[in-house]
């Protein structure tokens, strides 16, 4: 993570996230690489059934491990500016934030509008203090108001959430290729139905806390055999480093590891602290010392 997240994200949108939940980044990608990642995924998205239940949408295709779908999905996943807009949001409350989910989804003519719902409810935690997710939508295909662009509800979000089930009226997030919709954890939102004869297909990539399960399992995603290919900040943002203090290690150490084989023998346990753990650590073992106490537990 940065030290100062706060200090290059885009000011201008991180206000308007903390003020009405949402904002729609106009242009944060180019518009040729968002149709490379499209014409990778196509095939896929010929392939995928249906999603079974009312949630995700019987008229509606969703897929993940992106990362390996598309040579340009990297990209967009560590966009410099999307990544500090949810690093500032989410700083106060981890280490690091981590890789949530991206995930393909197209919508279909016909598709229903989706139960209005917050993502971050996938978490029993507390709700109305702290923010858990943030999202991204990068559309493939124009989103309007015909095809089942995101709905959202603005003020929705923070303590609101507690109480707003949805009483005010929604905006509908139309944007084009290369636009980014951002939206918090807490906001209610829900895609809209596809009046359309022509189906919507956009990506969501979300971000959440580093000591939080994600939505998708990425160690499953992207096994250490497909993930020491990664970027190393790719390969930390999907997991394959420790949430300080030694949250998610293997034998005691960084997962990163494993990235040369399982181990033969056994490792030797290293601690991974954050620099004012460190302090408190190594005044309590000098104090130890000079009051002549054990070296070892």
């Amino acid at each position: 993570m940065r030290e100062n997240p706060d200090a290059a994200a885009d000011i201008g949108h991180l206000a308007a996230l903390f003020a009405d939940g949402y904002a729609i980044v106009r242009g944060a990608a180019d518009p040729a690489t968002v149709a490379a990642i499209d014409a990778d995924l196509s095939e896929r998205y010929e392939a995928t059934p249906f999603c079974e239940g009312g949630f995700y949408g019987e008229r509606t295709k969703r897929f993940g491990r992106l990362l390996i779908r598309s040579p340009h999905m990297a990209g967009l996943v560590l966009d410099p500016a999307i990544l500090a807009i949810a690093e500032a949001v989410l700083a106060p409350w981890c280490d690091r934030i981590q890789l949530n989910l991206a995930q393909a989804v197209e919508i279909h003519p016909g598709a229903l509008p989706q139960l209005p719902h917050r993502d971050e409810n996938m978490w029993q935690a507390e709700h109305g203090r702290i923010e858990y997710l943030v999202n991204t939508i990068w559309p493939l295909t124009p989103f309007t108001a015909e095809n089942g662009a995101t709905l959202i509800w603005p003020g929705s979000h923070g303590a609101r959430a507690l109480t707003d089930a949805g009483e005010g009226p929604a905006i509908v997030a139309e944007a084009a290729p290369g636009d980014a919709i951002i939206f918090l954890g807490s906001t209610l939102h829900g895609a809209g139905g596809n009046r359309s004869m022509a189906v919507r297909r956009g990506l969501i990539i979300s971000y959440c806390l580093g000591w939080l399960k994600p939505y998708e399992n990425q160690w499953l995603a992207y096994p250490p055999a497909i993930a020491r290919s990664f970027s190393r900040p790719l390969s930390e943002l999907v997991g394959y480093v420790q949430h300080r203090p030694n949250l998610g290690n293997f034998e005691g150490q960084c997962p990163s590891v494993l990235f040369g084989g399982y181990p033969e023998g056994p490792l030797a346990a290293i601690d991974a602290l954050r620099p004012d753990q460190g302090e408190m650590l190594a005044g309590h073992v000098a104090s130890q010392r000079r009051e002549g106490g054990p070296l070892a537990p």
